[in-house]
C-alpha cells in the first residue's frame, strides 16, 4: 500500500544485473521482474525496488545508505550469503541490541544483516 511521504521503492546501481539477481534469489528468495535489459524490479520483500544497469555501487564508505535485513540466524544467513558469491566486509560484531555484519553482493553494492538473538 502506498502510503503519503514515506519511504516506497529503492533502487540500486547494478554492474552485473543477472548477477545480482541470482544472488537475491538464492539467499533471500526474491523473483525479479525484467523491463528491458538494464532494468530489473522486486517487490514483496519490506521495501520494493529494481537494479539498474551502472558501472557504480553503493556503499557506506562512500556515503552510501545501509540497507539491513534481519535474521533470525544470523550465521547461516552468512552462510548463504558466502556461497552465493558475496563477499563479508565486516564480520559479526555486537552492538547494544543485537549482533550484525556487512556484505558486498556480486555487483559490489553494501549491505548488513542484524538479528536480536544471542550468540550461543
Amino acid at each position: 500500500m502506498n502510503e503519503h511521504e514515506k519511504m516506497n521503492y529503492v533502487e540500486f546501481p547494478a554492474i552485473d544485473i543477472q548477477a545480482s539477481k541470482t544472488f537475491f534469489s538464492e539467499v533471500f528468495g526474491w523473483s525479479f521482474e525484467d523491463y528491458g535489459p538494464d532494468y530489473a524490479a522486486f517487490s514483496g520483500q519490506g521495501l520494493d525496488g529494481g537494479f539498474f544497469r551502472s558501472e557504480l555501487s553503493s556503499f557506506c564508505a562512500k556515503g552510501g545508505a545501509l540497507i539491513v535485513f534481519y535474521s533470525q540466524d544470523i550465521e547461516t544467513t552468512q552462510t548463504k550469503i558466502e556461497a552465493s558469491k558475496g563477499e563479508v566486509v565486516k564480520e559479526i560484531f555486537a552492538f547494544p541490541g543485537g549482533r550484525r555484519f556487512h556484505f558486498r553482493e556480486p555487483s559490489g553494492n553494501e549491505f548488513a544483516v542484524w538479528t536480536d538473538v544471542a550468540a550461543e
